[in-house]
């Protein structure tokens, strides 16, 4: 890749996947810089602007220096090498050069996921890629960004998310699965919204639309059951391991 391309990366680090199907897998996670939502219940607001620019030879080499000590490692897990290497945001899409990115880092042999809203074009992502694909629910205050001209791109290999913070969520979700027959395409995920500490609450978030019923995350696990959903239950996994506010985990 030319040394001259470069993305604005907000941290890099290994932990522990804590959502999706690859949820509790060692994960490089890249967290690039900038989003244009503003979700209610966002809990990384800290990277709408704050981030530094490195060349993207540098990032695939911090990368391999992370998954250095998984070299020598006989163990792989579903016939996928381990760490996983995942790009996150703010929005990762927004940033051209995480294209290239992707590519090299799956030339290099590792298995790429990327967590994106669903509000721009992932056409375009090599297709080795795991595409982990929100739409956004009404208490987002973003359920009109969603980019529903994605949905015919999505393959067996890829997730769809929908964050849960209100039975309206619950009550559109389940309309997008039964119009686009999503079911038929990937794995689904709802994911219960964790109420953000004070010091996540960044004053550019969306308020939740007025007279929208909360709901707890057993009364989603017993909603999801009593409506037989084909959906995966998920919390986030690294908030009941460290402090939710937390970062680098």
């Amino acid at each position: 890749m030319p040394v001259s391309e470069t993305l604005v990366v907000n941290e890099i680090y290994l932990s522990l996947q804590g959502e999706s199907t690859f949820a509790g897998l060692p994960c490089i996670f890249i967290r690039l810089t900038a989003c244009d939502l503003r979700c209610s219940y966002c809990d990384t607001a800290y990277a709408f602007t704050e981030g530094k620019k490195w060349i993207l030879e540098n990032v695939l080499v911090e990368v391999k220096k992370l998954a250095a000590p998984f070299s020598n490692s006989k163990f792989t897990t579903q016939n996928l090498k381990l760490p996983l290497v995942e790009l996150t945001g703010g929005e990762p899409l927004l940033q051209k050069n995480s294209l290239p990115l992707m590519k090299s880092l799956c030339d290099a042999g590792f298995t790429v996921l990327i967590e994106t809203s669903g509000a721009h074009d992932i056409s375009q992502i090599d297709p080795r890629v795991r595409r982990i694909m929100d739409l956004k629910c009404p208490s987002s205050g973003e359920v009109e960004k969603n980019r529903f001209e994605n949905v015919p791109f999505l393959k067996s290999t890829d997730e769809i998310k929908f964050v849960i913070g209100a039975l309206e969520d619950y009550e559109w979700a389940k309309e997008q699965i039964a119009k686009f027959n999503l079911a038929k395409i990937c794995p689904l995920l709802f994911s219960w919204v964790h109420p953000l500490a004070p010091e996540q609450q960044h004053k550019s978030l969306k308020k939740v639309p007025a007279n929208q019923k909360p709901i707890s995350r057993q009364e989603l696990a017993e909603k999801i059951i009593a409506d037989a959903l084909p959906v995966r239950f998920q919390i986030q996994q690294h908030k009941i391991i460290w402090p939710p506010e937390q970062r680098g985990v």
